[in-house]
């Protein structure tokens, strides 16, 4: 288990941590720059209703026809807010020894160890909670919505994602749209960067070469910003998730809380004790947060099978 050094230690904690923190971590975390805030959550768990019957209306037959009934109903899908914690153990004498405030040099690296966690796990699973649902890979691998990048029913990457393929099979994108969602962002791997810059039009000239040429980092697919995971949270057998990320959302159960410990036992998994804190001499700082998501996956009128019916697709490595 590590510990910070004399390279790093911070004595004080500015009273607006906790506030500064989680806007940083929003920004951190892809997923939630994209996703859709809920209020903050009052209890542990959250209920959001969704509709999973739709009415139908009937047109009357003559003047004397009889209206039809229909009927609308609602299910329940739960956001279960869970933690997400870090300790930081820090020698007494290290921060007896510091003569600046090296609380600026701590905050930064655990805003980006809660965005490479949250990623992670709603992307892929990483250590996710149980009560979480599956995470956003496995959920469109169940819905079928994946389209591999060397699929030979595509002529080239840009099909693959926004055109269709040999046969009329679906792209990326239109997996998504065939389902009644309309995508409004894309997470890529870094390396779709060099790939996307590779792509040429039947005249051999790139794709994004406005782009380049405006001097600008900010790539789009079909009007959409392309957003690139640079926390290393993605998979490499995934090189982009496509969706509609309004249908994703989260919600925070407490913003980010601090503690400093100066006689507790810190201990591993397995129960080892790493360090025991009056007896070393040493604090440790404890920073938690709680939130859950959920991605409810409303009924439509394109598609109304839950089995097949997703806002999300992935394009496979």
């Amino acid at each position: 288990m590590a510990l910070i050094d004399r390279t790093g230690a911070a004595a004080l904690i500015p009273e607006d941590a906790s506030r500064e923190i989680i806007q940083n971590v929003a920004t951190s975390s892809a997923v939630m720059r994209l996703a859709r805030r809920m209020p903050n959550m009052s209890r542990k768990q959250q209920r959001l209703p969704m509709i999973s019957t739709l009415p139908t209306a009937y047109f009357v037959n003559g003047d004397t026809g009889l209206k039809t009934t229909s009927n609308v109903s609602w299910e329940n899908v739960h956001l279960n807010a869970e933690e997400l914690a870090v300790i930081v153990p820090i020698p007494e004498a290290v921060l007896d020894d510091a003569d600046y405030d090296i609380w600026t040099q701590i905050q930064p690296l655990i805003v980006e160890a809660f965005g490479v966690a949250i990623d992670a796990a709603i992307l892929h699973g990483t250590n996710a909670p149980d009560a979480w649902p599956d995470d956003l890979a496995l959920q469109i691998t169940n819905a079928s919505h994946t389209v591999d990048e060397d699929n030979a029913a595509f002529p080239d990457l840009f099909d693959a994602l926004l055109g269709r393929g040999a046969g009329d099979e679906s792209s990326v994108f239109a997996l998504v749209e065939e389902d009644g969602f309309m995508v409004n962002g894309v997470l890529a791997q870094p390396v779709m960067k060099s790939k996307l810059r590779g792509l040429r039009d039947a005249n051999g000239q790139p794709i994004f070469v406005s782009d380049m040429k405006a001097n600008t980092a900010n790539y789009s697919l079909d009007g959409n910003p392309l957003t690139f995971v640079e926390n290393g949270a993605m998979a490499s057998t995934v090189r982009a998730f496509v969706g509609d990320w309004s249908q994703l959302v989260y919600a925070m159960r407490q913003d980010i809380t601090y503690k400093m410990a100066t006689e507790a036992t810190i201990q591993n998994a397995s129960g080892t004790v790493e360090y025991n804190l009056f007896q070393q001499d040493m604090v440790a700082l404890r920073a938690v947060m709680r939130l859950g998501w959920a991605l409810p996956n409303p009924l439509n009128r394109t598609n109304q099978t839950d089995a097949t019916r997703l806002p999300f697709a992935s394009l496979l490595a």
